[in-house]
């Protein structure tokens, strides 16, 4: 199996062919003919009925044949080709990799799956799928709530020599607090949309519990943890400073994330929309066992640790920059030190509205959106293909496609959507899909030809313009 980083060095166009060195290779594209990029009927992974639906209605809305042709590849990629779905002792049972790597991540199953939840009341097999991949987290946190991506059962790891706790039903273990916070949201998303309780299990209770000790733990307010992880690698944020624990904090009641959701080490070891994705994370939880579940001492340890966070973060997380006022930083430390700038990866600090974090219109919010779009950002880039936001992990200049939809998703100006619409459909280099990173002045210059968590978020963004804004959809791009 392939890391990410090997992909990010060869891309998956190698499959092709065709490999990063050559990169003129895109001039003799044959401008596409929108004959649907879905696997045959018959080498579909998942079929949902209220999927295909959706996908016929809307291809009837979209009046640009590219964009349509785009979604109908796109919105049930997760479905087609990357779900393993079965019944285990009477449960379903759903393991999802990412696309190109086999293996599960907490973080990229949920977002893959999500955007289906809105059809599930509709069909009963959907539903079911989604809550095995609920079971399967689950699972997955139970072995090791540290670890942030799993095998499907015992298996060959290329980091097994990490050092670190590895077991052999580990794919990787970078402790990323997003790791533990997207499961519960997916399972908080299963509950409002269905009133179905039974996914609340014994199981799911103690992997719970499990994220509470480790939250506690990561608050390190006795200056230790049971974590650590080092890499023999050349590749600087593979690797964590002083001995696999990080740089050094001050114990304020935030949460400590030695990596970011892009996999990357963290500079300063508080990252803030970490945090904030945490509080949203307590909140929810905190509903849950006070309403679902009927144990109201769980509930208030909750409460009581979400009241904890949110005064840290009141207190840490906003500082003021040199050229937009107060703004969300990405990293804080407690000392004094932080860190402006954005990754991609979401939970990001442009995503924040996204994840009912941070209300889209709080003025801090919108001056940290300036932000992030200015030469001030130094993971921002624009060029001759597109603009967008990037991030360490894919390189300078790399702009990735999930920061061009989430600032969509997040925008509340129609013109601002209308342009990542439009820089969506002039960067997918004629493959119908969505992509990891893209270079900002040549869009055949890739990573990832099969990332099911773009996919299905272009999807999810394609189906919020039709509710907000469906003009949009009968323009051509």
């Amino acid at each position: 199996m392939k890391s990410r980083r090997e992909f990010l060095k060869t891309s998956s166009l190698a499959v092709a062919g065709l490999s990063l060195s050559n990169l003129n290779f895109a001039s003799n594209f044959i401008k596409p003919t929108f004959e649907s990029k879905r696997p045959k009927l018959g080498d579909r992974k998942f079929i949902s009925n209220a999927v295909e639906e959706t996908i016929e209605k809307m291809k009837i809305k979209i009046a640009d044949k590219e964009l349509a042709w785009m979604f109908e590849n796109c919105f049930p990629n997760t479905l087609d080709t990357i779900v393993t779905y079965k019944m285990i002792e009477g449960k379903p049972d759903t393991f999802v990799i990412t696309g190109d790597i086999n293996a599960m991540w907490l973080r990229d199953s949920t977002a893959q799956v999500w955007p289906y939840l809105q059809l599930i009341n509709n069909d009963e097999k959907l539903k079911q799928l989604i809550a095995g991949v609920i079971n399967r987290q689950t699972k997955c946190i139970l072995i090791d709530p540290y670890a942030n991506a799993f095998n499907d059962g015992p298996a060959d790891s290329p980091w097994k020599n990490d050092i670190t706790e590895m077991k052999p039903e580990l794919h990787e273990r970078k402790w990323e607090i997003d790791s533990l916070c997207y499961p519960i949201r997916l399972a908080y998303g299963f509950w409002k949309t269905t009133n179905d309780t039974s996914i609340f299990s014994k199981e799911w209770i103690d992997a719970m519990k499990l994220v509470y000790k480790t939250f506690r733990e990561q608050q390190r307010k006795d200056g230790t943890s049971p974590y650590k992880f080092m890499r023999n690698t050349a590749w600087a944020t593979d690797g964590v400073v002083l001995g696999g624990y990080g740089n050094p904090i001050n114990p304020i009641g935030l949460i400590v994330s030695i990596f970011r959701p892009s996999d990357d080490a963290t500079i300063f070891p508080f990252l803030i929309p970490s945090n904030y994705f945490a509080l949203v994370s307590m909140r929810q939880l905190t509903e849950i066992f006070s309403t679902a579940i009927n144990d109201n001492e769980t509930a208030m340890k909750w409460l009581l640790f979400g009241d904890e966070l949110e005064e840290a973060l009141n207190n840490y997380a906003v500082h003021n920059h040199l050229n937009y006022g107060n703004i969300f930083a990405y990293e804080v430390d407690g000392f004094g030190n932080k860190l402006f700038m954005d990754d991609a990866n979401v939970p990001s600090l442009l995503s924040l509205p996204y994840l009912n974090a941070i209300n889209v219109k709080e003025e801090i919010y919108q001056n940290t959106r300036k932000f992030l779009f200015s030469k001030n950002n130094p993971y921002y880039f624009e060029g001759k293909a597109g603009k967008g936001i990037g991030g360490p992990h894919a390189g300078l200049n790399m702009i990735w496609h999930i920061s061009i939809i989430m600032r969509g998703l997040t925008s509340i100006d129609k013109n601002e959507i209308r342009e990542c619409i439009k820089i969506l459909k002039q960067t997918h280099a004629n493959t119908g899909f969505m992509h990891e990173a893209f270079h900002k002045d040549d869009a055949n210059k890739f990573t990832r030809t099969w990332f099911a968590w773009a996919n299905t978020l272009f999807g999810e963004f394609i189906l919020k313009v039709n509710e907000q804004y469906p003009e949009l959809l009968r323009e051509i791009y």
